[in-house]
């Protein structure tokens, strides 16, 4: 199988469909943004007009939007009605479970085979094609698309049934939001102690404290791997996007009667820091600038 429309051309969609360009798949793009449409024409993209135009022969169609309810019309409303009985359908986007869900009863309602396959790793990952997929749905479809997740990344993980990737990204971004948190006020609490930054970083990042957000996405400049610290936290992963997946994570959680405090936490602080001081539009490490400017009093 080697025709794939794909549709949402964002800092994710582009890297994805330029990397299953490179790896020789024949690919249909389609964005509502003509700048989007553009730069796909730069990788190889073929563009359509509309993204009905763009699934019609479709062997594959992979979807990456922004919010649940812009998943649901797509496929309730352009997508089903328009595509091959065989064709293959994966929403990378990162929505709630229950949309994830009721998606896929569509998909098999039309007599369609769906995985809702969310992603981590970030705008990096997306362009480089490392990107972890977490993915909900059946087993035949997974095997049948692991060749396609090869190509755009470097981990296919099968979470269970409908559904499943969705509740796994959730639960992944709930720790690296709570992480993030803790490793933004553990160094701006070093620098009121008078620690060095490269110090600090070098005990943690080989020791308890390790983390993710330490050994790979440090959020202080000019110290780890290279970051959006590095890049004045032009996003990355946007503090604002953070705000939507634990927001996502707590209503799970609420719907499920899980007790999930940090998490909460976590949220109220991104809340606050997109809506009210500067954090719209910076990448969700920028919560070092924040926490180093501020005193306990």
């Amino acid at each position: 199988m080697t025709t794939v429309a794909i549709i949402g051309l964002g800092n994710m969609g582009s890297g994805m469909a330029d990397n299953l360009v490179k790896g020789n798949f024949d690919v249909t793009a389609f964005d509502l943004s003509e700048a989007a449409l553009d730069k796909a024409k730069e990788f190889g993209c073929k563009v359509a007009s509309s993204a009905v135009d763009a699934v019609k022969g479709a062997e594959i169609v992979v979807t990456m939007l922004p919010a649940s309810k812009h998943v649901h019309d797509i496929y309730a409303n352009q997508i089903l009605a328009n595509v091959d009985k065989n064709t293959l359908l994966i929403d990378c986007s990162t929505i709630d479970v229950g949309t994830a869900k009721a998606v896929s009863e569509l998909a098999e309602s039309h007599g369609l085979k769906m995985l809702d396959a969310p992603v981590s790793g970030g705008t990096a990952a997306a362009a480089a094609g490392t990107l972890t997929f977490m993915v909900g749905g059946s087993d035949a479809g997974f095997a049948t698309l692991q060749p396609l997740f090869e190509i755009m990344g470097n981990k296919a993980v099968h979470c269970g049934d409908a559904g499943a990737g969705q509740a796994v990204k959730i639960c992944n971004n709930m720790i690296l939001g709570v992480t993030m948190i803790a490793t933004c006020e553990s160094i701006a609490l070093g620098d009121k102690l008078g620690v060095d930054r490269q110090k600090l970083f070098d005990v943690l990042s080989t020791s308890s404290g390790a983390s993710w957000t330490v050994n790979s996405y440090f959020p202080a400049p000019d110290i780890g791997p290279k970051s959006p610290a590095d890049n004045n936290y032009i996003p990355g992963f946007a503090a604002e996007m953070m705000v939507k997946d634990l927001g996502l994570a707590q209503a799970a959680a609420e719907d499920a009667d899980a007790d999930t405090p940090m998490g909460a936490a976590a949220l109220a602080l991104y809340k606050i820091f997109v809506e009210d001081e500067d954090g719209l539009g910076r990448d969700f490490s920028a919560m070092l600038p924040r926490f180093s400017g501020r005193g306990r009093h």
